[in-house]
């Protein structure tokens, strides 16, 4: 069997995965404070200074008040945003600076119960960024059905969705200035055309194409009536294309982190 197809080799997962978790989590225990002051500060404020402020001048926008739209564009975001970053910082400084998983590997675990740990972890983040989003929006009167309780395994789904592709950006990384391209380049770009702040209709036709292509799109198509209490359009192609991007990004994080850690 040749290189390529030894590194490229369809994923082989085992419980391990769970170990791998279960690390990443006692770790976070200890640094939790920070980290959800991190991730949870900035939609927080975007909340309050453009849901209350500019949502005063604004009125209703989707048939609903200003400040859901933006809470339910958030949650999206912010699901992406979690998974996203855990996937390319905090991978690399495991994989690189750490040399965690080296130490792993001197145990039973493999390559593959690696990324798939770090898939589930990358998606917990964005559970554990996207739920006190959620309360806070409820507090607030941003959400007023319980239907917006179904958002929240959306979460899970949309953490899925962005962790394989960073986890893949990570691969390639030769030190952490290089995820400037990948956060400037695609999340940036998804953060602000994606129907977050103001529907994706609003855009020309052709970036309207474009942007329906992107996964966030599709996140906050499945999040925002849910929060708002509204039916969802095209629910299995909604989850369909981030399930889609969830494989294709596990894929391919798997063939490239067991070309970089087995040499």
């Amino acid at each position: 069997m040749t290189m390529l197809a030894m590194d490229f080799a369809f994923p082989r997962p085992r419980a391990g995965a769970f170990k791998v978790w279960l690390r990443n989590l006692l770790v976070w225990r200890k640094l939790m404070v920070a980290g959800l002051f991190l991730t949870f500060g900035e939609p927080f404020v975007y909340l309050i200074g453009l849901g209350y402020g500019l949502g005063r001048f604004i009125g209703d926008v989707g048939g609903m008040p200003y400040l859901t739209f933006l809470a339910s564009g958030l949650l999206a975001s912010s699901a992406m945003n979690g998974a996203a970053f855990e996937g390319m910082y905090s991978v690399f400084t495991r994989m690189v600076h750490q040399q965690t998983y080296d130490a792993i590997l001197a145990t039973p675990l493999e390559v593959d119960d690696i990324v798939a740990g770090e898939m589930l972890w990358c998606a917990t983040k964005s559970l554990i960024v996207g739920i006190p989003i959620l309360l806070v929006a409820t507090l607030m009167g941003a959400v007023t059905s319980w239907s917006a309780l179904w958002a929240i395994p959306v979460f899970f789904l949309v953490g899925l969705c962005f962790a394989g592709p960073s986890i893949f950006v990570s691969s390639l990384a030769p030190s952490f200035d290089f995820f400037n391209y990948y956060v400037t380049l695609l999340i940036t770009p998804m953060f602000i055309f994606s129907g977050v702040f103001y529907p994706v209709g609003a855009l020309p036709e052709f970036a309207q194409w474009i942007v329906n292509v992107l996964p966030l799109s599709h996140a906050v198509a499945l999040i925002r009536p849910l929060v708002a209490g509204m039916p969802v359009d095209d629910l299995a192609l909604h989850a369909a294309v981030l399930a889609a991007y969830a494989t294709g990004g596990y894929l391919l994080a798997t063939g490239f982190i067991r070309r970089r850690l087995i040499r």
